[in-house]
């Protein structure tokens, strides 16, 4: 169409307009006689009486005939003829010389020069209707034909353009499967030009693996619905256009089709194969999509080892297997010991490093049959199908064991990891999926119990104690819906002013139907299960609640201790909770003591110390409980917002009449005065303790030789006596420390109950 001229687009785009005729003379008498003679349905006649005039209509109007008169007043009409001639139209308008010129030369002239006719006048009038009606009729055609040659041109360059500008690879091959044409994106797609490609055979781009399968589709025959469609083949890649080093090639879906000439001479009914029309389309990227899609559905992004739900899928085959084969399957349940002090040390990204070595290392302990697959967090699960015997799990089990005890780098520094392994085997323990899981976990929890670092079979007994387990935790969480939790108060005292001057507060538990129980029952199991946060809140509001109702009798200067576990420092709102209950009950700040245990301070998290810093900020105590039996660094003392530490029992029980000098304890006191800490030392319970600690310089203390935990309403009748005896002095207090309580009668020997 951009070949056309805007006259000739025009004609076409007016394709059934009338046939328009210009009568060119001066003489008006001969403009009139062919009007008359010319004027017909469908035709437009117009009149020009000069060469001048004649043109200009030209330039403005589709003329389809001119009848043209050579002597004209202005210029030949020989000049207007060899002007519409040069103009290049597609379509130039006939011409028909009509003149009384009767020179032969101007006749073959005005012919030579694209002339349709030459008509000298006087006219028959029937012979210029005939040469008019079969011009007209030519010139119809001819506009057909233009139409249609436009129209194929413009089909053919849209054809084109949409071929070479296609994100796909469009080819034809011959009958021999060599390649007759094939668009441009053959080179930004695979590298190869097209000229080294034409006449070559199709085999050239295909990958080696694939030349089977490609075999068909790139020589097609069929046609229609049986034709090859959405066929996925791989096509290589020059060097230049290698992706990665470890892929050569693409993937494309294809589509081909036969293609068909003319009809065979011999057989008038066949159509001849002349060769094979294909679309290939890259489909590489998602291929690649999907590929990762279907990956990270069925394994662990971390280790890229399986993750459960494949783990579960081989397990049920296995299973499967081994009820139609014989045989036995082995289940492992692996857990790493030390794994969060690692993350709570060196952080997370430490943590994924180190878990990325430990499958590795497991991968190598294992058989090719074996799916090793990571349950989450530090947790893996092992798959060992066609066991021969029980016993072979246990070789396995011992491999992981001395492979994990070959230390790991850790941030630069050597750190050992042992596991806990549980095995449960098929049938012996179960035949389904989750009963072999179940018992597996069940068997890697008695090791941990009994030590960690080992392994343990699944045995019936283990189960009971699991159901007593999860028992115990369903009856944990409705405690305290039910009411069944309790305080207990333990005085603490000081011995120079023979007065309580705080209270420990310790839980208890009133269970139904185990009676009375101690925090180490339940606590470790609050902690597992995500409960302790609820439990702290409600010891933390019932001490605050006590502490008031102490204070508003008139123990102004008494003070409460609560132990505080260190999952409680991970909470965004343990301050704004400690403080909330200190407003709720209108104590002040310096009446809540905090204990934490020397086990958060390696925490050393920037989020743990700005907590203990806000707390010590609103007048809130810290003390260290414990303190000596962990790891008591003087590096947590100076950077740690800590008021007070607690002498551990432990220490304090190695005092006797025969040993009244203790070296540890001496040091604690002199860390404790000079960091200007307060000091109190736990778990007196004779006489002799008592005054060797007061003597160090041991100041305040608790113990039973004071009073064991007790109910409120014992403590305080403790506290109501403790105002009437006032009058004692340090030295009776010393000898006679149960003027104290009327409480203490017996059991001064007893270990303490939490």
């Amino acid at each position: 169409m951009n070949s056309l001229n805007t006259t000739t687009r025009a004609a076409l785009e007016r394709h059934d307009r009338p046939h328009s005729i210009l009568i060119v003379d001066d003489e008006p008498r001969m403009r009139t006689s062919l009007r008359i003679l010319l004027q017909e349905s469908g035709r437009e006649i117009l009149e020009s009486k000069s060469g001048g005039e004649a043109i200009a209509t030209l330039k403005t109007k589709q003329i389809d005939l001119v009848l043209l008169d050579i002597i004209l007043p202005d210029i030949s009409g020989l000049d207007v003829l060899e002007w519409i001639t040069s103009r290049g139209d597609a379509l130039p308008a006939s011409v028909i010389i009509v003149s009384v010129d009767d020179n032969i030369d101007s006749a073959i002239h005005a012919l030579r020069n694209g002339a349709s006719e030459y008509i000298r006048k006087p006219y028959e009038p029937e012979v210029i209707q005939h040469k008019v009606r079969n011009i007209l009729y030519r010139r119809h055609l001819e506009r057909d034909h233009v139409l249609i040659t436009s129209r194929l041109q413009h089909s053919e360059q849209l054809h084109r353009f949409l071929v070479e500008s296609s994100p796909d690879l469009i080819f034809t091959l011959d009958n021999s499967g060599c390649f007759t044409f094939i668009n441009s994106r053959i080179e930004s797609l695979l590298g190869f030009s097209r000229e080294e490609l034409i006449g070559s055979c199709y085999d050239t781009i295909v990958l080696a693996e694939d030349l089977k399968t490609a075999q068909h589709p790139f020589t097609e025959r069929r046609r229609g619905n049986r034709a090859t469609t959405n066929l996925e083949i791989r096509l290589k890649c020059t060097p230049s256009h290698y992706r990665n080093f470890e892929n050569h090639h693409i993937v494309v879906m294809m589509s081909s089709t036969g293609i068909y000439g003319e009809h065979d001479n011999d057989f008038p009914l066949a159509r001849c194969f002349s060769g094979t029309y294909g679309v290939a389309r890259d489909i590489t990227d998602r291929k690649i999509a999907e590929e990762t899609i279907a990956f990270q559905a069925f394994h662990d992004h971390l280790t890229h080892l399986p993750n459960q739900r494949l783990f579960k899928d081989r397990l049920e085959m296995a299973i499967t297997h081994s009820k139609r084969h014989g045989g036995m399957v082995g289940v492992m349940f692996i857990d790493l010991d030390r794994f969060k002090i690692v993350n709570d040390t060196h952080g997370h990204a430490a943590g994924d490093e180190l878990l990325k070595n430990v499958a590795h290392r497991l991968r190598h302990c294992i058989r090719a049959v074996d799916t090793l697959a990571r349950k989450g967090g530090d947790e893996f699960t092992v798959l060992l199908p066609d066991l021969m015997r029980a016993e072979d799990a246990a070789l396995i089990a011992e491999k992981i064991m001395h492979e994990l005890g070959i230390p790991f780098s850790v941030a630069g520094q050597k750190f050992h990891v042992s596991a806990s392994i549980g095995i449960a085997i098929v049938p012996r323990d179960g035949e389904s999926i989750d009963t072999l899981l179940k018992s597996a976990d069940i068997a890697m929890y008695r090791v941990k119990a009994s030590g960690k670092n080992g392994y343990r079979f699944f045995t019936p007994d283990m189960n009971i104690c699991y159901t007593k387990r999860i028992s115990l935790e369903n009856e944990l969480r409705q405690a305290i819906p039910n009411s069944e939790f309790e305080l207990f108060y333990q005085p603490q005292v000081s011995i120079n002013g023979a007065s309580i001057i705080g209270l420990e507060a310790l839980i208890r538990w009133r269970h139904p139907t185990h009676g009375l129980l101690n925090p180490g029952d339940f606590i470790e199991l609050a902690e597992e299960t995500g409960m302790i946060g609820t439990i702290t809140d409600w010891v933390l509001a019932e001490a605050c609640r006590q502490l008031a109702h102490w204070r508003s009798m008139g123990f102004s200067d008494l003070r409460i201790a609560v132990n505080v576990s260190p999952k409680e420092f991970e909470r965004d709102d343990m301050v704004e909770q400690l403080s909330r209950f200190m407003s709720t009950f209108q104590l002040p700040p310096d009446s809540l003591e905090v204990e934490i245990t020397e086990k958060i301070l390696l925490r050393d998290t920037p989020s743990v110390i700005n907590k203990m810093k806000t707390l010590r900020e609103r007048g809130i105590r810290i003390s260290i409980d414990d303190f000596g039996t962990c790891y008591s660094s003087l590096n947590y003392l100076r950077q740690f917002p800590i008021s007070t530490i607690k002498i551990d029992q432990s220490f304090v029980r190695d005092l006797s009449e025969e040993h009244r000098i203790s070296p540890i304890i001496q040091a604690i006191i002199g860390i404790a005065n000079g960091f200007g800490l307060h000091l109190l030392a736990e778990g007196v319970e004779t006489h002799c303790q008592m005054q060797t600690l007061h003597a160090l310089g041991c100041n305040e203390m608790q113990g039973y030789l004071f009073s064991r935990p007790a109910p409120a309403e014992q403590i305080e009748q403790m506290l109501c006596h403790t105002i009437s005896h006032t009058t004692l002095q340090s030295p009776d207090f010393l000898t006679h420390p149960q003027l104290l309580s009327p409480l203490l009668t017996q059991g001064l020997q007893e270990r303490p109950l939490a």
